[in-house]
């Protein structure tokens, strides 16, 4: 049965494609609010002017084939509608009294769905925004309201952990110790590559091992890192070798590090890197990112030049580094990177159009990325580079971003299947009991 479908702007914000294609056959209605809002952000600098522009010119095409009033049928056997508001007001008014932008959407999607509940042949109304609050208001005055969900990646509950947990006899268990390796047809489990397993006993005695995927060999192989400090700093659980193991490992070009704050993902990226460009040689480089939220905002109204201005930002940088520095004294770090001048520290507003050969790669609250944003950065990477991308997805300030459609949760999906790229979820944390306690609680 067809539908009427009621867009709220940060649908279109979110996916510019989504009027166009992920509605089907239905008709997608589009209240004159929304251009407005949409001719407001198309000047910004950052991903969502660029969704802006990017529908405007779709919607500009679209009208080649007819007026955008009355409705245009899309290559989906659908129609998109601009609706012009001139329908009454007075229904939202008695619940939500402001004539907001939000309250306007609303009316348009209440007087269709009171249109349409006087036909003999009544289509359902919808109406779909990435707002909690709109869906509720909509909810209160008695429509059907829902999120879009065309943009996730993955159920929240289902993101790929880079490891997996597998009770298995005993024997297997020794065969992997004396064979330093054992068949991946010996645990019947379908592997990705470079995931990490903890063969556990199924008959619950403490003999365990934790192993690696070799997806060449086709076995599962023991880790080559040991316990042995990278700078100073050494693996406190299973997850942070799993991660050193990454990190440390030339042969995987593209790593990801989920988990929440005190799990250590920064700390021990940045010492590994700082082990592979300072004592190995093996990357000319370090560069440290992080976006300055939303990526691509003007950072010019604070005072100073550039390195100034970036400080604010990239404090939780720094203060890994004079923590694997040691540092003393204020400016004794400024003094040790300007001598070195191996490692970079730059916001990712700096990093578009670069080609970046040879270096170790950090962007560190990757999580505050969009799919397009983690694109642009991981095909900045030149041959010979690095890139570790390390995030909280439960930890986003992105306006129209959450768990499972941020840019580090789709890069996670997209390359748990491919050999070049290794992933590990962080789960224990590890910088205090206070810490732990306020991640887990708070």
């Amino acid at each position: 049965m067809k539908k009427l479908y009621v867009l709220d702007t940060n649908v279109v914000l979110a996916d510019p494609l989504a009027p166009f294609q992920s509605f089907a056959d239905n008709d997608v209605i589009l209240p004159a609010i929304v251009l407005e809002e949409i001719d407001a952000k198309k000047r910004n600098d950052d991903d969502l002017g660029r969704n802006a522009r990017r529908f405007s010119r779709m919607l500009d095409a679209l009208r080649k084939n007819g007026k955008l009033h009355e409705g245009i049928q899309t290559a989906a056997g659908g129609t998109i509608k601009i609706e012009m508001n001139h329908r009454s007001f007075s229904k939202v008014k008695a619940s939500f009294g402001e004539y907001t932008n939000d309250n306007r959407i609303l009316a348009v999607a209440l007087n269709l769905h009171m249109e349409q509940s006087e036909t003999s042949n009544p289509l359902p109304v919808i109406l779909v925004s990435k707002d909690v609050l709109v869906r509720v208001k909509a909810d209160v005055m008695g429509l059907v309201a829902q999120d879009y969900e065309n943009d996730r990646v993955v159920a929240a509950d289902e993101i790929y952990q880079g490891f997996k947990e597998l009770p298995i006899h005993p024997s297997i268990i020794d065969t992997f110790y004396s064979n330093r390796g054992v068949s991946l047809s010996e645990i019947k489990y379908q592997c990705h590559p470079h995931e990490f397993i903890i063969l556990k006993d199924e008959f619950g005695s403490s003999k365990s091992a934790l192993a690696k995927v070799d997806i060449n060999k086709k076995m599962l192989v023991p880790l080559f890192t040991n316990d042995q400090p990278v700078w100073g700093i050494s693996p406190r659980n299973a997850q942070q070798r799993m991660a050193l193991e990454l990190l440390l490992n030339d042969e995987i070009p593209l790593v990801t590090l989920l988990g929440k704050a005190g799990t250590g993902k920064t700390l021990l990226t940045i010492a590994a890197a700082l082990s592979k460009v300072e004592d190995e040689h093996k990357y000319k480089k370090l560069l440290i990112g992080r976006p300055v939220v939303p990526m691509g905002r003007d950072i010019g109204y604070l005072p100073g030049e550039k390195d100034e201005k970036l400080r604010p930002w990239m404090q939780p940088i720094y203060d890994n580094l004079e923590y694997l520095f040691d540092t003393k004294k204020p400016g004794d770090l400024e003094k040790i990177l300007m001598g070195m001048g191996s490692i970079q520290v730059e916001a990712l507003t700096y990093i578009r159009g670069r080609s970046i050969p040879g270096q170790f790669i950090v962007i560190d609250e990757a999580q505050n990325l969009s799919k397009h944003e983690v694109k642009t950065i991981v095909s900045r990477a030149g041959e010979g580079s690095k890139v570790v991308l390390i995030g909280d997805p439960e930890q986003i300030d992105h306006p129209y971003l959450d768990s499972t459609t941020n840019g580090l949760t789709y890069i996670v999906e997209r390359f748990k299947d491919q050999v070049v790229s290794g992933h590990v979820n962080l789960l224990k944390g590890e910088r205090s009991t206070l810490a732990q306690l306020a991640a887990d609680l708070l």
